[in-house]
């Protein structure tokens, strides 16, 4: 398996499983110009690789992700400046809309993306947490929607997802407020799934997770993320219709014959990428 070479990521295969490693550890995993474009290359290429079943996105350093590199943030209004403002502006809309795209290509993957978070998810690194399937901290972990601090509307995701995975009226004050919310607050809330000593027995534990679900079947893995997304952004009938249809299509498979048979005969599945 030929892995990308990227410059702000570091890509590592642990068997089935691919680790996605934010790697500006001296730039507290800011995500600047570079690290927004490889994400979605990342998540592309991870996406179409039949070798790779899941997916743990992680931080080189002391933090997970201290948010949008404020030189890109600073260079912004230069990069759509028009001499008609009608047209500047479509131009910022076009780059809003595909700086939200190369996040939504971690929630597009069709493997299962676990986030192991240590230090600062704050702004930009949150919007990206909440694109993963699941999410796991360290015990210095901090989570906060910090785009009110400067004076903006946070727009690449979290406004949208957050509330989804947190009682509503805790991500309204979030993003009302900026406040830090730690690793502890995090688990109650049902932010984070688990929460470890520190970051390296959190690395450790969250690549054990995801060896579990590489062991899976693929197909079903992936059809059952396909189902979850769906079913989160639609009605329970709406949801109902489409797995039924899914399975109608996909149930049938080499992967249920061989769940089935090594049932029987009491070993583990061996199944195809």
């Amino acid at each position: 398996m030929n892995l990308p070479t990227l410059t702000t990521l570091e890509l590592l295969m642990h068997d089935q499983v691919l680790e996605v490693r934010l790697n500006r550890p001296d730039k507290s995993n800011s995500l600047n110009d570079a690290m927004w474009q490889e994400i979605r290359q990342a998540f592309d290429w991870a996406d179409g690789e039949a070798g790779v079943r899941a997916i743990v996105l992680s931080g080189a350093g002391k933090h997970f992700c201290s948010g949008i590199d404020l030189a890109m943030l600073g260079g912004v209004m230069a990069r759509v400046a028009h001499a008609d403002e009608a047209r500047g502006r479509e131009a910022l809309r076009r780059l809003i809309l595909d700086l939200q795209d190369c996040l939504t290509a971690v929630e597009r993957c069709r493997k299962p993306v676990l986030a192991a978070i240590q230090g600062a998810c704050l702004g930009g690194g949150l919007d990206l947490a909440v694109c993963c399937d699941m999410r796991y901290a360290s015990s210095d972990a901090q989570f906060a929607v910090r785009e009110i601090d400067i004076g903006m509307v946070a727009d690449v995701g979290v406004l949208q997802r957050l509330p989804k995975l947190i009682a509503e009226g805790l991500a309204r004050e979030l993003a009302y407020t900026g406040r830090n919310l730690g690793a502890d607050e995090a688990k109650a809330c049902g932010l984070v799934n688990a929460v470890w000593p520190e970051a390296e027995s959190l690395r450790t534990g969250v690549l054990q997770i995801a060896a579990q679900i590489a062991a899976k079947s693929p197909l079903s893995v992936r059809g059952s993320k396909e189902i979850l997304n769906y079913s989160r952004d639609h009605s329970v009938a709406d949801g109902l219709n489409y797995v039924a249809t899914w399975n109608a299509a996909m149930l049938l498979s080499a992967d249920l014959k061989e769940a089935m048979t090594a049932s029987r005969e009491k070993r583990a599945p061996q199944f195809l990428d």
